[in-house]
């Protein structure tokens, strides 16, 4: 059966998801120990992955033919990568030091530029 994944209302659901799961599973890891807490953070890297392999596919699948907005899955997948190197640099620090604190830019919605059609004249 393939996945076929047809509007931004799906990525919707994944963000919300995502952001139901994440505070869970920080609230838990904080009352538990480090070996639970870093294998919650290893299975959201898990789930990140796998959201990525999905933006992955979207994106080679999305109709060539643009309309006027269209989800910027560049966008997302370069979100999603930061995410999860934030992760992984908690799971295995290199050294300790301050983290990058660079926003997520959260804006999936790109516009298009206007066809000759609709081009004002």
């Amino acid at each position: 059966m393939a996945l076929r994944i047809d509007s931004c209302t799906h990525w919707t659901g994944l963000w919300v998801a995502i952001l139901l799961i994440a505070p869970s599973t920080y609230q838990s890891a904080a009352a538990a120990d480090d070996a639970i807490e870093r294998e919650q953070l290893a299975a959201l890297v898990r789930q990140i992955d796998l959201i990525d392999r999905q933006a992955e596919h979207a994106a080679l699948t999305a109709p060539q033919e643009r309309a006027r907005y269209h989800f910027d899955h560049a966008r997302l997948r370069k979100d999603l990568q930061r995410v999860r190197a934030g992760i992984q640099d908690y799971l295995t620090p290199p050294r300790a030091q301050p983290r990058d604190p660079v926003e997520l830019s959260g804006d999936y919605r790109q516009s298009s530029p206007p066809s000759e059609q609709e081009a004002p004249q």
